[in-house]
């Protein structure tokens, strides 16, 4: 069933630089109906122009109440096995980074991405008949490449690749394991290093670059007939640069080139919107952009989606704030179709569990002599009176010696593949690992008993 993007409108107070230059406010907020009213400098007199969205949020709103109001229910989804995207948007400097990753001091105000990472674990606690598989990744958009923050090489290029049933993915980047906040707090702190940030006139410490964090979550869970059934979700957090003016940033060299890109991404990004909205589009422009195409799934897809639109409150950035409302408004009749995922072919927990098959198969494959001591401990061929030291005795020794060193590789290279897997994901994997070893054991005994059959070699 269609369901439409969510989208909520933050409003930041007056920075030091703006209450420098004696701006005047010019946004009003009215979260009981969800409305934005933006006042035209000058023009008091005049009616001002009223949006209204999921959510309004004024200068004294706190992050926490954000996320309870409208995240929650997103993470919440994206638990039971649904796509989540959560995206920050508006121009540089109007408190994007601050939603989305928040301060520590006061608690009240850490960041939509922490909150969700606290979240996500405390569902896995709480959950008694279900077990799950997490993992991270963390990406930038600079100057239109994408780079993988979490890569031995954060500044090498990756490419973008598009599949029947995954749909557009990452070609090589990393997926880290997580299993607590902890391990996503650390996996963020790595990235975060990486990142791509500089210093203009409106933000000192301005993003320049997209970023996109991403959570995949696989749950299985038994039903009462014993069957498993798997499902996956996907968190997007999506931190993206401000679009920016020249003349006020007073960006140069480096810092211009990077505006000129971002500004492309976001225009891209807005003709998505609108052509999405429009109906009359039999072509949406994904591909004029890596940052659309990323977020396709997230624009008229597959996915819960929240749009939070950010503002500054000052008159001088009143033709920014409208642009940035604008969005937003439009955005917020986009439809996607979001369902949840229960196709298991990719899900690395079955995958795990068709190689322990794969291992009994292989225990089980043998000759026919072999396989059938294998099977029923004995055969008549193997209880038959051992004959006087023969060429057919040193033969069948022969054969078992070849048979078995064929078994014995087979078996460690699978062997080894599974350790290396079970490495990455231990703490998940425990059971597995028990029975890899129970495997181990009834190998040995098998071989033993296979060899017990054959008569002892000779000397002629």
């Amino acid at each position: 069933m269609a369901e439409a993007v969510k989208v909520i409108v933050r409003c930041r107070p007056l920075n030091k630089r703006e209450t420098d230059m004696k701006c005047e406010v010019v946004v009003k907020m009215d979260s009981s109906i969800g409305q934005c009213q933006l006042f035209k400098p000058g023009e008091k007199e005049q009616p001002p122009k009223s949006f209204t969205f999921d959510g309004a949020y004024d200068t004294d709103s706190v992050t926490q109440t954000i996320y309870n109001d409208i995240c929650f229910p997103l993470v919440e989804g994206v638990c039971e096995g649904y796509n989540g995207t959560v995206f920050a948007y508006g121009q540089t400097g109007c408190g994007k980074s601050f939603s989305m990753m928040g301060i520590t001091d006061p608690p009240t105000q850490r960041g939509i991405i922490p909150r969700a990472f606290e979240h996500i674990f405390e569902t896995i606690d709480v959950s008694e008949n279900t077990k799950f598989l997490v993992h991270a990744s963390y990406l930038e958009i600079y100057n239109e490449d994408i780079r993988d923050l979490l890569g031995k090489n954060h500044k090498s290029r990756l490419e973008l690749k598009e599949h029947p049933d995954m749909g557009v993915y990452v070609k090589d980047l990393t997926m880290i394991p997580v299993h607590d906040v902890k391990d996503c707090e650390k996996v963020m702190g790595m990235g975060n290093k990486n990142r791509s940030v500089g210093s203009t006139l409106m933000n000192a410490d301005s993003s320049r670059s997209h970023s996109i964090f991403t959570i995949k979550l696989e749950m299985e869970d038994t039903d009462s007939n014993g069957e498993e059934h798997i499902r996956a979700g996907k968190l997007n957090l999506v931190d993206l640069a401000g679009s920016e003016r020249q003349a006020k940033t007073g960006a140069s060299g480096d810092r211009l080139k990077e505006a000129t890109k971002i500004n492309l991404s976001l225009s891209a990004l807005g003709n998505v919107i609108s052509a999405l909205v429009d109906g009359k589009s039999k072509h949406i422009p994904y591909r004029d952009s890596k940052l659309t195409r990323l977020l396709q799934d997230s624009l008229g897809g597959n996915t819960k989606t929240l749009m939070v639109a950010c503002l500054s409150p000052a008159d001088n950035n009143y033709d920014e704030t409208l642009s940035t409302l604008r969005y937003a408004n439009r955005a917020k009749n986009i439809k996607n179709k979001p369902k949840i995922n229960e196709d298991p072919k990719d899900a690395l927990l079955r995958e795990y569990k068709a190689e322990i098959e794969k291992l009994k198969e292989m225990l089980m494959g043998q000759t026919q002599m072999p396989m059938e001591i294998l099977q029923n401990g004995t055969s008549n061929a193997a209880i038959a009176p051992v004959q006087s030291q023969s060429v057919v005795d040193i033969r069948a020794q022969e054969k078992l010696a070849e048979e078995s060193a064929r078994i014995k590789n087979e078996y460690e290279d699978k062997l080894a593949e599974m350790k290396r897997l079970f490495e990455e994901e231990q703490s998940s994997k425990e059971h597995l690992k028990d029975e890899m070893k129970r495997l181990k054991a009834e190998y040995d005994q098998k071989l033993t008993s296979v060899e017990s059959q054959y008569p002892a070699p000779v000397n002629l």
